[in-house]
């Protein structure tokens, strides 16, 4: 199998390479090599690969950034993504295409299940949600996997923000009514991978036979401020901490340009009935993640 990395200088586009290096012929592509909305570029990085699948981990991830440039989110999140679908249909290859829990709302009460209505509050999360469109209106042979709270310890992350503060402050105030499935990325790209790897023999004919919109996050949700403290009581280095209090505040106490769902967590049944892949719990991973 010959795969495709785009992204693959991001938190979870690092892991991909080496996770599915195992088994296949990889060819990794950093943002920075290309642009993203370059379509022609697209191409040639495409024709030079000739990829049996393409898993496409870039993103423009930035929530806030994207209220004040949301043609540059769309472009990245929606329109590219549509190219993408085009490009894997023409040539008979695989796609599989990381989403968000941002698509939602946050006001179900419950666990998301992938038929519930997408109502995303911010710009980031419509960029992501018309990536989808775009590749269901296409009817592409892609695996649409949406996950949530991805974080690492390479990169700038929520969970590498709140270690670094820990060390740097006695006090700290996290936010408490905001709740969702803590992903480990290297987690997410192991499962990409054990789901790609039984599709070793067929790569596009299993993805144009199972080409939908799937969840695939942490096992389990917490708040950001139970996460929080997790992080800082896990952490095998807390000798190094000075924080003695994290406290508990609303999301109104740090008003930001782009609204949060409330409780956007996500039920990843559907992806262990038809893949039988699922994450660990979040907070076993967060112990294995802080191990290093």
């Amino acid at each position: 199998m010959k795969a495709f990395i785009l992204g693959a200088d991001g938190q979870l586009g690092h892991e991909l390479c080496g996770a599915l290096s195992c088994f296949a012929e990889v060819t990794a592509a950093t943002e920075a090599q290309f642009d993203m909305t370059d379509v022609e570029a697209l191409r040639g990085a495409l024709n030079a690969a000739a990829p049996d699948v393409i898993v496409n981990a870039a993103a423009y991830t930035d929530v806030d950034g994207a209220e004040r440039n949301p043609d540059l989110a769309w472009r990245v999140n929606a329109e590219a993504v549509g190219v993408l679908g085009r490009e894997a249909r023409a040539r008979g290859c695989a796609l599989v295409h990381y989403s968000t829990d941002f698509v939602f709302d946050g006001t179900k009460g419950s666990a998301y299940l992938e038929t519930d209505e997408p109502r995303p509050l911010n710009e980031y999360g419509r960029s992501k949600l018309g990536g989808e469109q775009a590749l269901t209106g296409l009817d592409a042979p892609a695996i649409i996997l949406r996950t949530a709270w991805v974080y690492s310890l390479r990169r700038k992350s929520f969970v590498s923000t709140i270690l670094r503060l820990a060390r740097e402050r006695t006090t700290l105030q996290v936010v408490n009514d905001q709740v969702g499935n803590p992903t480990f990325c290297r987690d997410l790209a192991q499962a990409t991978a054990l789901l790609l790897f039984s599709w070793r023999d067929d790569p596009y004919g299993r993805a144009k036979a199972l080409r939908g919109v799937y969840h695939m996050a942490g096992a389990g949700s917490c708040s950001r401020h139970e996460l929080a403290c997790a992080a800082v009581e896990l952490d095998p280095a807390r000798n190094e901490h000075k924080v003695r209090t994290i406290e508990p505040v609303p999301t109104s106490a740090y008003p930001l340009p782009a609204a949060r769902p409330a409780n956007a967590s996500l039920d990843c049944t559907k992806t262990w009935v038809r893949f039988g892949v699922r994450l660990p719990g979040w907070r076993e991973s967060l112990a294995r993640a802080l191990q290093g």
